[in-house]
C-alpha cells in the first residue's frame, strides 16, 4: 500500500481569507516502509508574508520572491501524490490549503476520503494529552533536536516516524524478517538438497495382504462371539 506523509507551510490559517501555501514536503511509504522518494517545493504566494507566520517557519518575502507559482508546479506535485492516501497532522488544515491552491489553478480537488489524520489517531490513543507534533515526538522518543523552526519536509520526516509509532510501531512491517528471508530461504533450500542426496530409498511395500495374512484374519474373525456386524 502506497502512502504519502506530507506537511505544508502557509502565510496564515485560512485560505478562504487569502492565505496561501508557500511550502510542501512529502515522504513516500510503501507497506509502511520509507522508499527514499520525496517531494519538496517552495511557492511564491504572490502576497506579503505576515511577520507572525515568518517567525514560525522562517520563510521571508525575499526568499520566496524567486520561487515558482503553485500553478506552475501543480502537475509535478499531483504526479508524485498519485492516488495514494495522504497522511498529515491536523490533516484538514493541510487539505484545505492544498485544495485551495488546486482550485485556484483549475485542477481537480483531492478527495477527503484519501485523508489520514494523525492528530485524530493520537486523540484516541492519548486522550487529554498534549498532541502537538513536538509533544508526540517527545512521547515516542523521536529525535527533533534539529527542528529549530517549522519546515514542511522536516516535519513530514518527523511525522513519518510518528505515524509508524501511532499505528503499531516498526514490528508491523516485519522489515528485518523480510530482509533476512532470501538468505534464510537459500540456506534452507541448499540444506534440503544435501539431505536429499544423502537419503537412502527403500522399495515401496506392497499394500495387498498375503495369503497367510488373509487366513489368519479369517481365523481371528471366526473366534469373535456374537459380532455386531452379524446382526445387520
Amino acid at each position: 500500500m502506497r502512502e504519502i506523509i506530507f506537511d505544508t507551510e502557509t502565510t496564515g490559517f485560512d485560505p478562504e481569507t487569502g492565505d496561501r501555501m508557500v511550502e510542501i514536503g512529502c515522504i513516500e511509504m510503501i507497506d509502511r516502509i520509507e522508499t527514499g522518494n520525496s517531494f519538496h517545493c517552495y511557492y511564491n504566494p504572490q502576497r506579503p508574508m505576515p511577520k507572525a507566520a515568518e517567525e514560525v517557519h522562517g520563510l521571508s518575502d525575499i526568499f520566496l520572491s524567486d520561487k515558482k507559482l503553485f500553478a506552475d508546479g501543480a502537475d509535478e506535485l499531483l504526479e508524485f501524490l498519485g492516488d495514494a492516501n495522504l497522511v498529515a497532522h491536523n490533516a484538514q488544515f493541510d487539505f484545505n490549503f492544498l485544495n485551495a491552491e488546486l482550485r485556484l489553478c483549475g485542477k481537480t480537488l483531492i478527495s477527503q476520503f484519501r485523508m489520514v489524520d494523525t492528530l485524530a489517531i493520537a486523540k484516541v490513543k492519548h486522550p487529554g494529552a498534549k498532541l502537538s507534533l513536538d509533544a508526540l515526538c517527545s512521547r515516542y522518543g523521536i529525535d527533533r533536536s534539529h527542528r529549530v523552526k517549522h519546515g514542511a519536509l522536516l516535519d513530514a520526516e518527523l511525522l513519518t516516524q510518528l505515524y509508524i509509532e501511532l499505528t503499531g510501531g516498526r514490528q508491523i512491517g516485519l522489515g528485518l524478517a523480510d530482509e533476512k528471508k532470501p538468505a534464510v530461504e537459500e540456506k534452507r533450500q541448499a540444506s534440503g538438497k544435501e539431505a536429499a542426496l544423502r537419503r537412502s530409498f527403500v522399495a515401496p511395500r506392497p499394500h495387498s495382504a498375503s495369503a497367510d495374512e488373509l487366513a489368519r484374519h479369517a481365523e481371528f474373525m471366526e473366534g469373535i462371539e456374537d459380532p455386531v456386524w452379524a446382526k445387520i
